[in-house]
């Protein structure tokens, strides 16, 4: 149904319906109009674009897929058909398995302790080839050996999670907290402690710059601060990653060395020392990427609420809203009213779980029953409240595309 492979290039601005709001959110309106709110959508030549884009800005390395930020399996086999995309980014070992049963390069981005999940894993050779482990402690090789013996299983396929924030004398940490292993001694000492281990092949290494692909440097008070500490960031790990590649040829060949996110391709790309960059979001493109100076991609995908009612004459309010993002729990993880413009929340109410009032100029022409679109802060989150996207393509709906938890599956 969702083929993204003709007419292989991003789209010019003057084929780019989105870079004329006015048009690209009535046709919207116009194809769902038949549809009851909250209706989603994904606009297929948005993401195409942006789908082709993301290559652009990698110069050539290839891409995994990180699931969590699009949970649609049809849009990731879709993007796996193009090429230039290669392999999946998986956030939990029951998302993995299903995937694996028609996918073969499928590497988990975290750490797991699902036993159960590791007995059907330990018990499936076909699974176990085609599926890689996330670790940064010994304690979790010493958890797969308790569910199953290394002579009563299939060998382990592992990759090392590295710390890739900069860790600063005057700044302290910037960046995510995720692994504790992070120079290249800390890498190449537990990388040998774990080729020593049998039943355990180490094929890869992880290295996300949270600090540079999750962060907007675009405009604001801090921007130009932003900007000094990502350059400082970008300056560290290009050495640390080099120093970690070369420790790690005197341990053991590795089939990949990934890093990246949407927001730091470009950089990702410019790194000899990695193999391929991981990317999601920016496929369907959540209205957090707005704050990148390097790229502007498609608003792909968007959903939309009902005005039920006018609590006064400057304030409409929709049926539903929170569909909230990870993170801190700030304005930018709340969803974005883009369509009628000018529109915006209430400080002291936000996006709500069951109504979300919206204040504005537009709000006043707004009437009960009329439709408002808004754009998620970052992927993931709409597909955990949806069972379905509609596709979109040249102003009609033109399918269905059954969300994860429309095929009956919540990972997480």
């Amino acid at each position: 149904m969702l083929d993204l492979t003709a007419g292989l290039r991003p789209a010019s601005d003057s084929e780019a319906a989105w870079r004329s709001p006015e048009r690209y959110w009535a046709s919207l309106t116009e194809a769902t109009a038949h549809l009851p709110a909250p209706v989603a959508v994904i606009d297929r030549e948005a993401l195409r674009h942006n789908a082709l884009d993301l290559l652009v800005r990698a110069g050539g390395i290839p891409i995994r897929v990180a699931t969590k930020s699009v949970r649609v399996r049809a849009v990731l086999d879709a993007v796996l058909e193009i090429p230039g995309y290669q392999g999946i980014l998986a956030f939990t070992l029951a998302e993995a398995l299903w995937l694996a049963e028609k996918h073969d390069d499928i590497v988990l981005g975290y750490p797991t302790v699902d036993r159960a999940g590791l007995s059907r894993l330990l018990a499936d050779e076909q699974a176990a080839s085609r599926i890689t482990l996330m670790i940064d402690d010994l304690s979790h090789l010493d958890l797969i050996d308790s569910v199953a013996a290394p002579g009563a299983r299939p060998e382990v396929r592992v990759a090392i999670d590295v710390d890739a924030s900069l860790r600063s004398p005057s700044l302290g940490h910037v960046g995510v907290r995720r692994s504790p292993l992070h120079s290249a001694s800390d890498v190449a000492a537990f990388a040998r402690r774990i080729v020593r281990r049998p039943g355990f092949r180490l094929v890869g290494l992880q290295m996300y710059e949270a600090q540079i692909a999750g962060q907007g440097d675009a405009a604001g008070a801090d921007a130009p601060v932003i900007r000094m500490v990502q350059a400082r960031s970008r300056d560290e790990l290009r050495r640390r990653r080099a120093e970690i590649a070369e420790a790690m040829l005197g341990v053991t060949p590795l089939e990949f060395l990934n890093g990246g996110g949407t927001g730091s391709l470009e950089f990702t790309g410019s790194d000899e020392s990695l193999t391929e960059a991981t990317a999601g979001s920016g496929l369907l493109a959540g209205h957090l990427f707005d704050g990148y100076r390097s790229f502007r991609p498609a608003p792909a995908a968007a959903f939309a609420f009902d005005v039920v009612r006018k609590p006064t004459a400057d304030i409409a309010t929709v049926l539903g809203g929170g569909w909230i993002a990870s993170g801190p729990a700030t304005a930018s993880r709340q969803p974005r009213p883009v369509w009628p413009s000018g529109l915006h929340t209430l400080g002291r109410e936000a996006a709500g779980e069951v109504q979300t009032p919206l204040q504005g100029a537009a709000a006043r022409d707004l009437r009960v029953g009329d439709r408002v679109w808004f754009r998620h802060a970052k992927s993931g989150e709409p597909a955990e409240r949806i069972d379905r996207y509609h596709l979109v393509s040249d102003g009609a709906v033109t399918g269905e595309l059954p969300t994860y938890r429309g095929e009956g599956k919540v990972f997480l």
